[in-house]
């Protein structure tokens, strides 16, 4: 599976961005993970593609909504208010297998990976 990150940018705190994450082929499983510079891989958010619930890191919970379109073969992060904290590369990950929701978080549980793309947001 390849996956194609894109949508990053720089922008102003309090402002929106959309992030979109192509998939060569649809899995079962689908996150996004942020990396800022001197810090470990984190979660941010993720989704079954067959659809249900979607789960969230608490730093972003009620900003961010991840999202799938089915047409497009892509998975969405709607980004919004913004934070300077929330800088960082952000990668869109995918694993063939449903990923039971305590494994969500973990970024060993993905087997796919995206190049990532950069989010810059300024004070």
């Amino acid at each position: 599976v390849q996956l194609q990150a894109s949508g990053g940018g720089l922008v102003q705190a309090g402002g929106s961005l959309r992030l979109s994450c192509l998939a060569s082929r649809r899995t079962f499983t689908m996150g996004w993970f942020r990396q800022a510079p001197g810090k470990e891989r984190e979660f941010v958010a993720a989704m079954w593609w067959s659809g249900g619930n979607t789960y969230y890191a608490d730093s972003v919970k009620g900003r961010f909504t991840i999202s799938r379109d089915n047409a497009k073969n892509t998975v969405d992060l709607q980004m919004n208010s913004l934070k300077p904290e929330d800088t960082a590369v952000y990668y869109c990950a995918a694993d063939p297998n449903r990923v039971i929701v305590s494994a969500l978080s973990d970024f060993s549980s993905y087997d796919y990976w995206g190049q990532g793309t950069q989010v810059t947001v300024s004070s």
